[in-house]
């Protein structure tokens, strides 16, 4: 899951930023208003969740959240605001907001926020992903071969995951760049080969049965 995240308290966002990594999502942050809505906008469906703080420079977070919406933009928004009032709140949620998280927060509870929004399917996608022998479990995060578990770090459960959501087809590395890890990553990283050569070593098991297929000049395939 990619997140877009909208502080411009840099020590708080990096603090959120380090924090959803570990819990295994991407995170793209940007500190001020007018350049996260353009990217919301260019970007829409590069991620999975928006978290926008209300208060920020050139534009605030209760307008870039009428505005996207308005420009119909369907990507979940949870608003970061330091006020508790009770009109202020309906006020966001008329302008479009899915949620809003009042500060100070623990991050404890930022992180559950966050896990509820990204459980709400905006189309009709199975719980359970099965492609072949592959058998992967979004919610409760495993992965079974013929059965048997496969343990993945979160960077190759989601590798995993993309693919199974694409099986037979034909996978970019920049896709993979663009949907599983940050904008600061170059494009000519050999990240995204290091993971996937891992991942394909854990599926090969012991039959050293090739699954994951490396299309040359271009990318992976799933067989399934």
């Amino acid at each position: 899951m990619k997140i877009l995240l909208v502080e411009d308290e840099q020590k708080l966002a990096d603090a959120l930023a380090h924090g959803l990594k570990l819990k295994g999502y991407a995170v793209d942050t940007i500190y001020d208003g007018k350049k996260a809505l353009n990217r919301i906008s260019l970007h829409r469906t590069d991620y999975d969740l928006v978290i926008l703080d209300l208060m920020l420079p050139s534009m605030d977070g209760l307008e870039i959240c009428k505005t996207a919406r308005e420009w119909g933009v369907t990507t979940p928004i949870l608003i970061l605001t330091a006020r508790n009032e009770t009109d202020r709140k309906v006020e966001l949620l008329l302008a479009g907001a899915d949620d809003y998280l009042v500060k100070p927060f623990s991050f404890e509870e930022l992180s559950a926020r966050v896990h509820a929004l990204l459980r709400r399917p905006t189309e009709t996608v199975p719980n359970v992903l099965q492609v072949s022998d592959l058998e992967l479990n979004p919610v409760e995060r495993t992965v079974r071969k013929n059965g048997e578990n496969v343990p993945l770090t979160l960077k190759e459960f989601g590798l995993l995951e993309y693919f199974m959501r694409h099986p037979n087809q034909v996978v970019n590395r920049e896709d993979l760049l663009t949907n599983l890890w940050d904008f600061n990553y170059a494009s000519f990283s050999n990240v995204v080969d290091v993971h996937v050569k891992n991942l394909r070593k854990k599926l090969s098991g012991h039959t050293g049965e090739n699954v994951l297929e490396t299309v040359r000049g271009i990318g992976y395939k799933l067989r399934g």
